[in-house]
């Protein structure tokens, strides 16, 4: 409980408190659990009190000096905080829900699991503080200092961080919905698993950021300024290929990568699961590489059904060539029919032994002329043997050939004109 003593100095005048608490430097005060709701204690001095559990729901401390104070588990609700001194308090599982912090200084403060929700803290410094799990949903952030605060597992929906400097914060896990975020400076904040669904992030500063596994469902993403202060201004529409094409402009590696991987990647698609299947996969991954090729191996059985296709047609729109082992029955026309069509790509199929291909692979072969005839082996020793001329070589004559058709003009031929490749 609050010291009886302090409670009765407290009722003197602002100026003799401070002069008693000057005087007294030695001696903690100690307030609390004290009731002190609507009372006024503008500029009053509580650096270092305990003020923990007290209730100064719609008290006035504007102005006054908080530094170091424990106020946790108070009772801060409707308070008027304006441009008091917090810095390093701690104010963990307090209660300042629509309390006004406009202008205070709370830099180090410790808000870990504080109710700020609908409270004002416009203007406020909450640099390097610990906001970890508080709930600041409406709460009026905007032209705040929140760099390198911690805002993990935050709750800041509907929050208004408008101009707000979050330079280097953690908003990892925080709950960013319908939060309004534009021309705040997001640069090297770590945002992974954070909910921005239906937030606003226009007109952001995002240089250095960390994004990972976001929520982004109608997002506002627009002019993304993607440099730092000193570079020259570019922006993008998404936050999640910013880092992306950061690296892109900066990184001479990255550059030459994306430059080469489409005359280098070759594709691998198949079941590898048994161990000769496996024999398999190693011997053309390795001749591949010998001859100077990137394989990207994708194996049926190891797929996730919802996303195959995709994750295949990501690949495959990066590679050289595709290679399709359609050796064992449990290979389904539906894996290559969803990638097939998509690509004007070589796919160029094989399959060991005597096996014959699913029924429905010749309609594929028909339809589609990057896809090539299929290619029978004995074992592995055939297979490798004959790989350069049976597989790369076919392969790279088809891509070119694939080449001259993309880049074809388009022709155009009156009613009366003959066609004749119509003839034919």
């Amino acid at each position: 409980m609050a010291d009886v003593q302090h409670i009765r100095i407290l009722t003197w005048k602002v100026k003799n408190w401070n002069q008693w608490r000057i005087e007294n430097p030695d001696v903690k005060t100690d307030l609390t659990g004290a009731n002190l709701s609507r009372i006024d204690l503008s500029g009053y001095n509580f650096s270092r009190t305990d003020l923990r559990w007290a209730d100064l729901s719609e008290c006035n401390l504007s102005g006054a000096d908080l530094r170091w104070a424990d106020l946790s588990e108070s009772v801060l609700k409707w308070a008027d905080l304006s441009e008091c001194n917090l810095s390093g308090a701690n104010l963990s599982d307090a209660d300042l829900s629509e309390s006004n912090l406009s202008g205070a200084v709370l830099n180090g403060a410790d808000l870990s699991k504080a109710d700020l929700s609908e409270s004002n803290l416009s203007g406020a410094d909450l640099s390097e503080s610990n906001l970890s799990e508080a709930i600041l949903n409406g709460a009026d952030l905007n032209e705040a200092d929140l760099s390198d605060a911690n805002l993990r597992d935050a709750h800041l929906v509907g929050a208004y961080i408008n101009k707000v400097d979050l330079a280097g914060a953690d908003l990892s896990g925080a709950n960013l919905s319908e939060a309004d975020l534009s021309e705040a400076d997001l640069s090297r904040t770590l945002l992974i698993e954070t909910n921005l669904t239906q937030a606003n992030i226009s007109n952001c500063r995002i240089f250095g950021i960390s994004a990972w596994k976001l929520k982004v469902h109608n997002l506002n993403q627009s002019s993304l300024l993607i440099t730092d202060w000193d570079e020259s201004e570019i922006t993008v529409d998404n936050i999640e290929v910013a880092q992306f094409v950061y690296l892109l402009l900066h990184n001479e590696k990255i550059r030459d990568v994306i430059s080469t991987i489409g005359q280098k990647a070759v594709l691998i698609l198949g079941r590898f699961a048994l161990p000769e299947r496996k024999a398999i996969l190693e011997a053309m991954r390795n001749k591949l590489r010998e001859k100077g090729y990137l394989p990207i191996v994708f194996d049926f059985e190891k797929s996730a059904e919802r996303d195959f296709t995709e994750t295949i047609q990501v690949l495959a729109g990066m590679c050289l060539f595709v290679i399709a082992d359609i050796t064992n029955p449990k290979s389904s026309p539906l894996e290559l029919q969803a990638t097939v069509p998509n690509y004007m790509i070589p796919f160029a199929p094989i399959i060991q032994g005597d096996e014959k291909p699913f029924a429905m692979f010749v309609d594929l072969q028909h339809k589609y002329q990057w896809m090539m005839k299929v290619r029978t082996y004995q074992d592995e020793a055939d297979l490798i043997a004959n790989f350069e001329k049976g597989i790369i070589n076919p392969a790279l004559k088809r891509h070119n050939k694939l080449l001259i058709l993309k880049n074809k003009d388009l022709e155009i031929l009156t009613m009366e004109d003959d066609d004749e490749d119509e003839d034919e």
